[in-house]
């Protein structure tokens, strides 16, 4: 996966050139930009897998760590407060893909953490998937953000929530992938 994720960060904005437009400005030691710690949020779906892959060949580019956040979708935050799904078997099973997502980042020996939230809540009507997002990258300190790109969907499942908010609101660079 590495080979196929550039280390080259190519913005342009306003019509001026980025330092990191071409190749030799990343091997340019004074030029490449400082990543420590990448986040990665994921809900086990293929399209946060192929996120994680992202993340894991950036945090292995820049010698980061990774940060995993695995966040329950509305549905299942409502079955588990209303005692209709057990926690223990939404743990096993959001535990069975963070171990696929860890085993991926151990192939490049990337150090890796995960944590699991509820990306809504019943009871707070400002907490949404984004500023779950959000509040985990201020907490973790995380300086770059990869994210599932936003669905084209009517109904766009949790990441994909989390996707359009927190490219409007990071104050981190996003890979939308």
């Amino acid at each position: 996966m590495a080979d196929r994720v550039r280390p080259c960060m190519s913005p342009v904005t306003n019509g001026s050139r980025s330092s990191f437009e071409d190749e030799e400005s990343v091997d340019d030691p004074d030029r490449v930009p400082t990543v420590e710690t990448v986040l990665v949020p994921v809900d086990g779906s293929e399209d946060s897998t192929r996120a994680a892959e992202y993340a894991v060949a950036i945090a292995d580019r820049y010698d980061a760590t990774l940060e995993v956040l695995y966040i329950l979708g509305e549905d299942v935050v409502r079955a588990i407060e209303e005692e209709q799904l057990e926690d223990t078997s939404i743990a096993e099973d959001n535990r069975a893909y963070l171990e696929r997502v860890e085993s991926m980042a151990a192939e490049h020996n990337v150090p890796v953490s995960t944590m699991v939230a509820y990306g809504f809540s019943t009871q707070r009507k400002t907490q949404h998937p984004g500023s779950v997002v959000l509040d985990v990258a201020e907490e973790t300190d995380a300086d770059f953000l990869v994210i599932p790109r936003e669905s084209q969907t009517d109904e766009p499942d949790v990441l994909e929530k989390a996707a359009e908010y927190t490219l409007l609101y990071a104050s981190q660079p996003v890979l939308s992938v």
